[in-house]
């Protein structure tokens, strides 16, 4: 019993950690967009939820409005809608990717090359070291063959005498 107690207050000790963990994380995040809303000017780029993505034109954060120039047009928005400075990806066009690629793929050949020389050398090294034709390799390996079936035969041919 004593136990199980214990066990239940570690998962609530647990439990309790996380959720705390938890709210500090998204009160930080909130600090965060307070401080950019509280920070916002004209002139500033600036991303609502809904997607529109504009200019700041004039700011009121005693009646919580931002008026956002987008594309010539003023709209006014409540400033909780504006999340974030837009981000503008960096788009790469098909012919830089597979030129990248391309580099990428050369450079590894290069790397693969050298390891390559590399084996192949040691293997002309052990070949060199080594000359035998085909048919003495076959008569050696024909020989090892039959000199282990004799030994084979010998070790049972003995087993019964030493009993």
């Amino acid at each position: 019993m004593d136990q199980n107690m214990m066990f239940l207050v570690i998962i609530v000790v647990v439990m309790v950690g996380m959720m705390w963990w938890q709210s500090r994380k998204a009160k930080q995040q909130q600090g965060k967009t307070q401080d950019f809303r509280s920070s916002l000017k004209p002139g500033d780029p600036v991303a609502t939820f809904s997607g529109l993505i504009g200019t700041v034109e004039s700011v009121d954060l005693d009646i919580d409005q931002i008026v956002i120039n987008s594309e010539g047009t003023l709209s006014r928005w409540r400033i909780q809608a504006v999340t974030e400075p837009p981000v503008v990806p960096n788009y790469v066009s098909d012919e830089e990717f597979e030129q990248q690629q391309n580099e990428e793929k050369a450079q590894e050949g290069a790397e693969n090359a050298g390891a390559d020389n590399a084996s192949e050398s040691e293997t002309a090294v052990k070949e060199s070291a080594e000359p035998q034709s085909d048919d003495q390799k076959a008569a050696e390996e024909q020989t090892e063959g039959a000199e282990d079936e004799g030994k084979e035969s010998e070790d049972k041919a003995q087993e019964p005498a030493s009993k």
